[in-house]
């Protein structure tokens, strides 16, 4: 019952998530939507995800992961009835970004109550299986979820769904889950995290309103002169020990660093993946929103499958093969859709696209793994909330770039073989860090409960 609370959350989100690929047809045409604002529709919401993930780490240290996770659940219902009450597209997006920022609440402070549920490594590794199995599963219920609900209901149900999810998951967590430490000294450097956010929301408005409105247009430059003014001065704050929004410690870790990393990439090939081949589906075939959910199902549930696989390799053998196993895997598959977009069909894309998922189903419980060994219980909060955040990054840019190459590129062949080239070159940068860095880290391992305690 722990396990299956701490993972609602999780499951809530990313049924949303995917759902909304579904709907996105049906938002342009009832709310008057363009491309750019399709884009901002799901991006919205990874904006204030990303952005405040960092931050509900450090609250979730400060006043306990059960308050905090808590807290995160009724500020998503709340965004959740506002999405689907949102007369127009700016208002859906604003819905959009309080979403984000419940989810940025309850994420971390869920895998660090499942953290520190056991003390046994071996035991831990094969819940972290588990428990991606069950978001897996979610994923993979999403899309088919959506379209049902889209065809049946329209699109705005997809959110009423949230909110019986979110009553349950806060009364299953009074009922099952035990508080968790709270650390009230814990620093917060919320101007750190200010800092962050909007250098973050600069490059989501450069990324998804440059091919828009034109890269010169005076808002895109303003906008990028701030993002480089702000990101410079977020990296030389989180140099200096008194503003560092993650505990010193963490960094220096080469494991840590190259999952943290590895995140990223993740998410941006596989968000940018999701959007494209839902817009292909559904605009550029004419396939409405119930069978693209339908359509989509095999490629959301192979992960399920792996994630299971990799519970017990990693708990056995370690997260190194599971990783370069994964992501060469996804590289790959990516490479082949690559090699034949010219010729692509809407089976031989989901085809290929369910070749890339069963793969990441592997790498990632590793990835998961490896960020809250590092971390230990010590620092689980703060490297649970730095994964998702650069995986939440990841999808944000992810799916701007792909909104950029469907502005850029009028076919859908070239459009295709753009996105899947640019995927797979990320799944193979993700690779090579874990090829230099994981494996080193492995040698050093004695090290590491110095970090935990």
């Amino acid at each position: 019952m722990l396990l299956l609370t701490l993972a609602l959350g999780f499951v809530m989100a990313w049924i949303d998530v995917t759902a909304v690929n579904t709907a996105l047809s049906d938002i342009a045409t009832d709310l008057h939507v363009p491309l750019a604002g399709l884009v901002w529709v799901v991006d919205g919401y990874t904006l204030t995800f990303a952005a405040l993930l960092l931050a509900g780490g450090a609250l979730a240290d400060r006043i306990g992961p059960r308050r905090a996770y808590q807290a995160g659940l009724l500020v998503f219902v709340a965004g959740s009835v506002l999405c689907a009450l949102a007369p127009s597209g700016t208002l859906l997006v604003a819905a959009r970004l309080l979403q984000g920022a419940g989810a940025a609440l309850f994420m971390p402070s869920s895998l660090s109550l499942l953290a520190q549920s056991t003390a046994d490594e071996g035991a831990r590794a094969r819940m972290f299986g588990i428990w991606s199995a069950l978001v897996s599963a979610a994923a993979t219920v999403g899309p088919l979820a959506g379209g049902l609900l889209v065809h049946a209901f329209g699109w705005r149900s997809i959110f009423w769904l949230n909110v019986p999810l979110g009553l349950a998951g806060l009364a299953l967590t009074f009922a099952v889950v035990p508080p968790g430490a709270a650390h009230p000294d814990r620093p917060l450097a919320l101007s750190s995290h200010a800092i962050a956010a909007v250098a973050l929301a600069a490059l989501a408005y450069v990324l998804i309103e440059g091919p828009a409105q034109g890269w010169t247009a005076p808002a895109v430059l303003a906008a990028g002169m701030a993002l480089l003014v702000l990101g410079g001065w977020a990296v030389r704050r989180e140099r200096a020990d008194t503003t560092s929004m993650l505990p010193r410690a963490l960094y220096g870790n080469a494991g840590f660093g190259a999952a943290v990393a590895m995140g990223f990439l993740v998410n941006f090939g596989f968000f940018a993946q999701l959007f494209v081949i839902s817009l292909f589906l559904q605009q550029g075939h004419g396939i409405g929103a119930l069978e693209t959910g339908v359509r989509l199902l095999p490629m959301m549930a192979v992960t399920g499958v792996t994630n299971l696989l990799a519970g017990r390799v990693i708990a056995r053998r370690g997260v190194r093969w599971p990783l370069l196993l994964g992501l060469g895997g996804a590289a790959g598959a990516a490479l082949l859709l690559t090699g034949v977009a010219g010729a692509a069909t809407p089976n031989l894309v989901v085809a290929g696209g369910t070749l890339v998922t069963l793969s990441l189903g592997l790498a990632i419980p590793a990835m998961t793994a490896t960020v809250m060994q590092a971390g230990g219980r010590a620092y689980a909060n703060s490297a649970a909330a730095a994964l998702n955040a650069n995986r939440q990054v990841g999808a944000l840019v992810g799916v701007a770039v792909a909104g950029t190459v469907l502005h850029l590129a009028d076919a859908w062949p070239a459009r295709l073989a753009l996105v899947f080239g640019i995927t797979a070159a990320g799944f193979a940068l993700a690779w090579l860090l874990v090829f230099l860095h994981v494996q080193r880290a492995a040698a050093r391992a004695p090290a590491a409960p110095a970090l935990a305690d």
